[in-house]
């Protein structure tokens, strides 16, 4: 967490910022959410009236004014609560500029980052060093906190290598027709040749005899300097075809010789150094000729030689992945072909939604596969509702609404509906991959002079006995509505008039045997009391 500290108790946590209207984001250490049923912040800032105190695991809250505050955890686990408070000095934010955003640097040279003197200030840097200077040395975002309040201005440090610019041979004579690519490929560099062009690479070639003529580059390398290298080149003779083959690719362990010989051949220039006719290849190469033609000029080619990792391809284990996410799937199986379970052909997948997914790749004759499965979960929500008010004797059944698969209730039970019959703090916890959701109700009983019943189960199937499903009541109710859902959270039936029943049915069908949730809200004429109720009902036919 940016710029966190630590309280010093049993449930640790930290905050974000020391920043003055900014906000500061508490979060509870990983190593002491175990266990946790609920918990409640203080954030020791009174005047800001409701929005000093919070229920949710990660709290936040925005500091106006320029004070030491004590912050206080509560954290619940099994209902038994342990408090832990530290106190946050809020500041003023440091208003300074470290001068140009990107800064290159040549390799292996540093520059000094200084921070504005602030008269008994603590520093942090983004290493977690505390001076006042750094000594830039590596490539990076660097920033510091002044205080413990981040300065917003910060300063991308890159740095460029070297040039080694070489553009082979300090002169060459080339057979008529032949194609020469000088490059002077570095990184952060621009470029100027005697040609005018202003790419890293240029392509020499004539058809007609040409005298020995300087090809000349001029690299401007970005916090280096400038760097230059320069050949001749002629073209004398005749044309003369040749050719070392196509490009190929090798299954481990194999190797391949290379023939080339040609008419009129007087001498070899190979790459990897050898001299002669032929050689033999067993690893990776882009692999250069140069054959001298009756003494008289040089012809030339390459070839790619390129291998099959010695590795099997893999996708990595099945694994689960978080809503509104993107996981890349790399095959990075070198120079090969690739065909996807979808048939596409690049080299990385992006999978957005739960499946099976699987490549192949061709590397020569080689070939190898793998399948994954991915399965996509959604961020948890989980929502008990409103703390509620029931008359005494009925029974509130809470949902695991938004909370997944994995969940605890306050009493570290995992049923599917929570009975409540009696006053209490009810609290649930969820887990999945994507994090954890915990949401509370506070649940209150009291006498009732007017009661609404439902039933839990009827036989919508016409015989005449048990048809409807509709509430009963004694008193006099306004405002009433009626709301049920299915198993997958689909609104099913919806009514303001309670003399109206519910036959069981839904988009022109009966819906399946099966239970299916209520919440009905009314109001009591008599007093004016409003009344939220929730439960079940089953459908028997």
């Amino acid at each position: 967490m940016l710029g966190a500290y630590s309280a010093q108790a049993q449930t640790q946590f930290t905050y974000s910022t020391t920043c003055q209207n900014d906000s500061v984001r508490f979060e509870i250490a990983q190593a002491d959410l175990a266990g946790i049923d609920s918990v409640r912040w203080y954030f020791g800032d009174p005047a800001s009236g409701a929005a000093d105190t919070s229920r949710r695991i990660k709290g936040a809250h925005l500091y106006n004014t320029l004070a030491t505050y004590t912050v206080q955890l509560i954290a619940y686990r099994a209902g038994v609560p342990e408090t832990t408070s530290t106190n946050l000095t809020i500041v003023a934010p440091v208003i300074y500029d470290f001068g140009p955003t990107d800064q290159t640097i040549c390799d292996s040279t540093t520059i000094t980052l200084t921070a504005p003197t602030v008269a008994g200030a603590t520093y942090e840097w983004q290493d977690g060093s505390t001076n006042q200077s750094i000594l830039v040395d590596t490539m990076g975002t660097y920033k510091v906190k002044i205080n413990g309040c981040p300065i917003a201005d910060s300063v991308n440090v890159f740095y460029t290598p070297v040039p080694q610019l070489d553009l082979g041979d300090s002169s060459l004579i080339l057979c008529l027709g032949e194609t020469l690519e000088l490059d002077a490929t570095a990184q952060n560099c621009t470029y100027l040749w005697n040609t005018g062009d202003t790419t890293p690479n240029i392509i020499v070639h004539s058809d007609v005899a040409m005298p020995s003529t300087p090809y000349i580059v001029v690299a401007d390398a970005k916090g280096c300097g400038i760097y230059r290298d320069t050949i001749y080149i002629a073209f004398a003779g005749q044309q003369h075809p040749f050719s070392l083959g196509r490009d190929t690719i090798l299954c481990p362990g194999e190797s391949i010789t290379l023939d080339a010989t040609t008419p009129g051949a007087t001498a070899y220039r190979w790459s990897n150094r050898a001299t002669t006719p032929t050689t033999t290849i067993r690893s990776r190469w882009d692999l250069w000729v140069f054959v001298n033609i009756n003494n008289t000029c040089e012809v030339l080619d390459t070839i790619l030689i390129r291998y099959k990792p010695d590795e099997n391809l893999d996708l990595g284990n099945d694994t689960v992945v978080c809503k509104g996410e993107t996981l890349v799937l790399k095959a990075d199986f070198g120079t090969a072909s690739y065909r996807w379970q979808d048939t596409s052909k690049q080299a990385t997948y992006y999978v957005r939604q739960t499946g099976y997914y699987w490549v192949e790749a061709k590397v020569g004759r080689c070939i190898d596969s793998d399948t994954i499965h991915v399965q996509f979960e959604d961020t948890l929500r989980t929502n008990l509702g409103p703390d509620t008010l029931l008359c005494i004797g009925e029974v509130y059944n809470l949902h695991p609404d938004g909370a997944g698969m994995q969940y605890k209730w306050q009493d570290s039970s995992s049923l599917p509906l929570f009975p409540v019959t009696q006053a209490g703090h009810y609290a649930i916890v969820a887990t999945n991959s994507c994090g954890q959701s915990i949401d509370e109700v506070d649940i209150t009983f009291q006498e009732c002079g007017c009661q609404v019943y439902l039933p839990t189960a009827f036989t919508p199937n016409a015989d005449g006995l048990n048809d409807y499903f509709r509430p009963k009541f004694r008193c006099a109710i306004s405002d009433f509505e009626l709301v049920l859902f299915n198993r997958w959270g689909q609104r099913i039936y919806y009514t303001t008039d309670p003399g109206v029943g519910w036959k069981g049915t839904w988009d022109k069908g009966r819906v399946p045997v099966g239970t299916y949730v209520w919440v009905m809200d009314y109001k009591i004429v008599a007093t004016g009391e409003k009344v939220k109720k929730t439960g079940s009902v089953t459908v028997i036919y």
